[in-house]
């Protein structure tokens, strides 16, 4: 068995975070595995420009608009899970959604890698139906996966699932990202045998990884919980520990995680 080190983090935008030093949080927590969101960068853009991440191979799904959401997934090629790697995959074969580059998938030797950038759906809940698509196809998307192997589900939500997931959530109630509609599909993929590994671990803990930049919400801790690693069920023995870096600054977001021996 080996110790796997799991990290996501929304870094709106790969030049920025890369300027606030990205490189340095690489090298201090060595993730073996790290799912990035909202990279903001088009591949025509980004074969333009050269980042240089040490150690790591690299893996992207760039939006076609530029400047917009995307992923990127980094793999320490020095860690035994590198020589597990066996192909990634682009998007979840549906236009609407592959075009803005919300989803890629990463598959290793005894499980699958989902790093997910979930749609908001807006102040004026313009985009909740499109984002009710796309959690029910994603949902269908990783249970045909899991049918071969264990699937981790990682990213950013862009959802509060329960009132302990919000500082404030009666004034939030039916906002972007607390409406009963997104809420429930949450609901539907704990359902479906997908379980959110930091209430897991931590039932009452209130912790958050998303704070807006207005009003001095990170001092003072005036949150969300919107990013997540959510595991297959029979893989839940195998996850050691799930933990929220807080601390950690370079976006609005922060890094959460989880450690995997398998």
């Amino acid at each position: 068995m080996a110790n796997i080190k799991i990290i996501s983090w929304n870094i709106n935008g790969i030049r920025a975070v890369v300027k606030k030093g990205f490189v340095n949080f690489l090298y201090e927590y060595k993730p073996h595995i790290i799912g990035l969101q909202e990279v903001k960068i088009d591949a025509h853009a980004r074969n333009k420009e050269t980042f240089d991440f040490p150690k790591y191979n690299e893996y992207w799904h760039s939006s076609k608009r530029p400047g917009y959401a995307g992923t990127m997934t980094l793999v320490r090629e020095t860690s035994k899970i590198a020589t597990d790697f066996i192909r990634h995959i682009e998007g979840i074969n549906h236009t609407d959604f592959d075009h803005e580059g919300r989803v890629q998938t990463v598959e290793f030797e005894k499980f699958f890698l989902i790093n997910i950038y979930f749609p908001n759906t807006r102040d004026d809940l313009s985009r909740l139906p499109f984002k009710q698509e796309f959690n029910a196809k994603l949902l269908v998307y990783a249970k045909k996966l899991e049918k071969k192997k264990p699937v981790i589900m990682m990213g950013d939500f862009n959802v509060a699932h329960n009132e302990i997931d919000l500082a404030r959530p009666k004034e939030n109630s039916g906002h972007n990202g607390f409406t009963d509609e997104e809420r429930s599909d949450f609901d539907n993929f704990e359902k479906k045998c997908f379980v959110d590994t930091f209430r897991h671990f931590h039932p009452h803990t209130i912790k958050y990884s998303w704070w807006s930049y207005r009003a001095g919400a990170r001092q003072r801790n005036v949150g969300w919980r919107i990013d997540y690693i959510m595991v297959s069920k029979v893989l839940l023995p195998h996850v050691k520990k799930s933990f929220i870096l807080n601390d950690v600054v370079g976006s609005d977001h922060c890094p959460v995680g989880i450690e995997l021996d398998i």
